[in-house]
């Protein structure tokens, strides 16, 4: 019988894996504002200012599904611990960068442990709770999400602003080391022990089939977004091949009990393959505005950088609020949530596009705060509860790696969103006047809404399906 100091227990022991997280996205959102310093400092040029945040989300996408094999296999607390650690050490290294080049290898290094953290935290959710408390525990998640993108523009300006051109770059990275090491010594106390599992064999050949199918996926996407070189794209055909073989392994081992990384009976729920297409489908709308409203805030309206995150607040401030909300209803209202929150997000982002061309710039904050909050809204109903709802019928000795796997989906999905709807919107630039940015990001938002419209589509055919299921039942 669970006593009361065990669920407190529980839930603080969610803090920490959401400080963790909330770490590793805030390293993203901080970077984008440290850049320009950054080049001012070590004199980088435009395409190394790119890998230094390119590197990392690179990294970060190879990692999750043979981190979550690894959770499930050898303890999450232990892999957590790992990733933490390694985050920490490499921030230190990060922050004392001697050249451009040393802070990319550092990043890189950053962002594969950055990877290996945010599985582990999928999984504990899976391993700690269970019906409506694991909905709200994923709401937390979403409401951690929300934070780190809203606060994590405002922490770099600030800390940039106290340590000056030189120092306040490196105290970005330097900020990781004390909440780091906090984390480390709370897990050890609170994180549960794992599961007594019987250990298996690592699927060497079958993460080294999946990473090189993901790595041509990705490296073509952040290469396409600094270069726009079309060439890239043929970088689909070997990701197309690595993926069948991995396919082709991981189901011959599957059927053979032998270990695969990736169990495709996962692949059997319906719910875990909508969550995963769904991923897949919303979130390169969710990478691509952001990217867009930043440029158009200081190349089109001519705002610092801190004055570009505090435009953005309202949309980051509507996704932590309607996350934390939709984790506690989550479970008795179902996919439909996840339907409506698309939907929301649409009718937020048309409402952006048509303010945008008829925007006063003296109010441009105050204009375009309303169709944000909405957008935010959208992204808190539907990203905390699809995660919740994929994984509901996975089995939790196999969290982590499905965790890994819906992750992975959605790094590749942030990847493309950022690339396609970024090059919408340069392609649509004509000169460097207001006018000709607003219309480019009027453009950029048509693009996300037809990916947010295959989204709706997704969700609308699983209640259909599901709505059949339970008439012949």
């Amino acid at each position: 019988m669970r006593t009361r100091d065990t669920d407190r227990s529980r839930w603080i022991a969610l803090v920490v894996c959401c400080s963790a997280m909330f770490m590793t996205l805030l390293d993203v959102s901080v970077t984008n504002v440290a850049l320009p310093s950054i080049g001012d400092d070590m004199g980088a040029g435009a395409s190394q200012l790119q890998w230094i945040v390119s590197g990392y989300t690179l990294a970060f996408g190879l990692v999750p599904v043979l981190g979550g094999k690894l959770g499930d296999d050898h303890g999450r607390r232990l892999m957590f611990q790992i990733g933490v650690g390694g985050f920490v050490v490499t921030s230190a290294l990060s922050g004392l960068a001697p050249t451009a080049g040393f802070l990319i290898a550092a990043r890189v290094l950053q962002g594969l442990f950055g990877g290996l953290i945010n599985p582990q935290t999928s999984g504990l959710v899976q391993q700690m709770f269970s019906g409506a408390d694991r909905g709200r525990a994923f709401g937390v998640l979403g409401t951690t999400v929300g934070l780190g993108t809203a606060i994590g523009p405002l922490v770099g300006g600030a800390l940039i602003a106290l340590g000056g051109p030189t120092l306040g770059w490196r105290l970005v990275f330097f900020v990781n080391i004390p909440v780091g090491l906090v984390v480390i010594a709370l897990s050890r106390r609170l994180l549960p022990p794992p599961n007594e599992t019987t250990r298996h064999r690592l699927d060497v050949l079958g993460a080294a089939l999946l990473g090189g199918a993901t790595f041509c996926v990705l490296f073509a996407c952040v290469e396409y977004d600094a270069l726009r070189d079309a060439r890239l794209a043929w970088l689909v055909v070997p990701a197309a091949v690595l993926l069948g073989l991995f396919v082709g392994r991981e189901r011959r081992l599957t059927l053979e009990a032998r270990d695969p990384l990736v169990d495709l009976r996962l692949f059997r729920r319906p719910s875990y393959v909508s969550g995963i297409t769904l991923a897949l489908t919303f979130f390169p709308a969710i990478a691509g505005l952001p990217l867009v409203l930043a440029l158009f805030y200081q190349r089109g309206l001519g705002y610092t950088a801190l004055e570009s995150a505090l435009g953005v607040t309202a949309y980051a401030v509507g996704s932590a609020v309607s996350a934390a909300l939709s984790g506690r209803v989550v479970t008795r209202i179902g996919r439909k949530l996840v339907v409506a929150g698309a939907i929301t997000f649409g009718v937020g982002a048309i409402a952006l596009a048509v303010v945008a061309l008829h925007i006063p710039t003296s109010h441009a904050t105050l204009a375009l705060a309303p169709p944000l909050f909405v957008m935010g809204c959208g992204q808190g109903m539907l990203i905390t509860p699809n995660q919740t709802l994929a994984l509901v019928d996975v089995d939790p000795l196999m969290g982590s790696a499905a965790g890994g796997v819906l992750q992975t989906g959605q790094r590749i999905g942030l990847a493309i969103g950022q690339a396609l709807i970024g090059a919408v919107f340069f392609t649509s630039l004509a000169d460097d006047s207001v006018a000709s940015y607003s219309r480019a990001l009027g453009h950029a938002v048509i693009a996300a809404i037809c990916f947010v419209s295959i989204a709706v589509a997704i969700g609308v055919h699983d209640l259909r399906r599901t709505s059949r299921r339970e008439a012949r039942t």
